[in-house]
């Protein structure tokens, strides 16, 4: 399986995942990795007594078909507000190679354009 997957990468505060993978799963994608980290951004660095605070964030990663990419990232995109300032970004990744995923495409066949 070579040159035909996009990796969508979502970038949101933290408790806001579920709602990019719902928007993914609208669209066909099968599921998502979540990895939480901390933003490093200086426009999102807040104090408390002096104490710098740096906002969680949680990171999604999906893997899917190159041609169910953009249809996945207006998805998320639109479940999840990153249109709008500060709620996240969203962008995707050509994938090379891609080793143990189990991606099988659906013949166009009668039976599955009656579904």
């Amino acid at each position: 399986m070579d040159n035909n997957f996009e990796l969508i990468v979502s970038i949101v505060n933290r408790g806001f995942s579920d709602a990019v993978v719902d928007g993914a799963r609208k669209s066909g994608a099968k599921g998502g990795t979540i990895i939480y980290g901390r933003g490093t951004s200086s426009y999102e660095k807040d104090s408390i007594l002096g104490v710098s605070i740096q906002p969680e964030k949680e990171l999604i990663l999906t893997l899917t078909a190159t041609e169910k990419r953009n249809e996945i990232m207006k998805s998320i995109c639109e479940n999840a507000d990153i249109d709008k300032q500060g709620m996240g970004i969203c962008f995707s990744l050509p994938v090379n190679q891609v080793r143990g995923f189990n991606y099988v495409k659906e013949e166009k066949t009668e039976e599955n354009l009656k579904k």
